[in-house]
């Protein structure tokens, strides 16, 4: 381990201006990070599929009320079931599904709408522009429409540090991406999608749900290492942000709170890395064609989605 700057809360505020990404791609923009996907980049991930695995890194959506849910849970309602199906000729099911996607169960991609400073979100918008009857006129995640198709890099921090899981509160350090980064072989440049692994989503698996704000993650110090390495986009297997964040009263959140609204930094909390490390142990090989595509509805904070990471 080396030596650790740990930013002050000042020091984290005034990132807000260093690291903005605010009118960077044009006044009008509302794509932040994605633009750093370029078609030469979705041609250099479409170049890693080597084997034709396909993985999904969504952790599975179960309509049940669980200690570290907010909110209501998943509804599942059928509309038309096989119990009254004819034993002879057409019959047919559907049903209607509904879900508070943002919190601590559900894969979600973050647009950039989700998050305000001093009333703006991402590039100088107002957070007026979103409403409770017009919904979010700038921001929303109908912008990511067209899908994110990019490199992936899966950095392990739970195995850096020989665990089968990190423990609630334990921070990751931009240092430990670095030691992750060497000991997988890969480097995370610009316009990819870095996985971020602690081992979060394998600990409720294996012991149940738990207290749904204490939980590990990355430490402010890792957002210059976001910025400077062109992340595109971030997808942890926890909620981002190390909690309790201790020593940042007024942030709270500073991977949201200086990534969302002021890097325009696109955000998949909550996701599933357990899949994909076993084929990524399995085949010694840590980047992959990352592939993901929200929801297209007008308007929205976010969207439930399911990642997938192609080898």
């Amino acid at each position: 381990m080396t030596d650790r700057h740990i930013p002050t809360e000042d020091e984290v505020l005034s990132w807000m201006q260093k690291y903005s990404n605010w009118g960077r791609w044009g006044p009008d923009d509302e794509m932040g990070t994605l633009n750093l996907i370029t078609p030469a980049k979705r041609a250099q991930a479409a170049a890693l599929v080597k084997e034709g695995i396909s993985v999904s890194a969504s952790r599975p959506i179960i309509p049940e009320l669980t200690t570290d849910m907010i909110g209501i849970p998943p509804l599942h309602y059928m509309i038309n079931s096989g119990d009254a199906s004819p034993d002879k000729g057409p019959g047919g099911a559907s049903d209607f599904l509904g879900m508070a996607f943002h919190g601590y169960t559900i894969t979600h991609l973050d647009s950039l709408c989700h998050m305000f400073w001093d009333g703006k979100m991402y590039n100088g918008k107002p957070a007026s522009d979103v409403g409770v009857q017009k919904k979010a006129t700038a921001g929303g995640v109908q912008n990511a429409k067209d899908g994110v198709i990019t490199r992936g890099v899966l950095l392990d921090i739970a195995a850096l540090k020989g665990k089968e899981w990190m423990d609630a509160g334990e921070p990751v350090f931009p240092d430990e991406l670095e030691a992750a980064e060497e000991a997988a072989g890969v480097k995370v440049e610009e316009g990819d999608c870095l996985m971020v692994r602690t081992g979060w989503f394998k600990k409720r698996m294996v012991e149940g749900p738990h207290h749904n704000t204490d939980r590990p993650g990355l430490h402010a110090a890792c957002i210059p290492y976001l910025y400077e390495r062109g992340v595109s986009i971030l997808h942890a297997d926890a909620a981002q942000d190390v909690g309790p964040t201790h020593g940042y009263p007024i942030t709270g959140m500073p991977i949201h709170r200086v990534g969302i609204p002021h890097m325009g930094l696109w955000l998949i909390d909550c996701g599933n890395c357990e899949e994909v490390v076993e084929v990524a142990n399995r085949l010694n090989r840590y980047e992959f064609m990352f592939i993901m595509a929200p929801l297209r509805f007008n308007g929205a904070t976010g969207s439930p989605i399911n990642p997938l990471a192609v080898f």
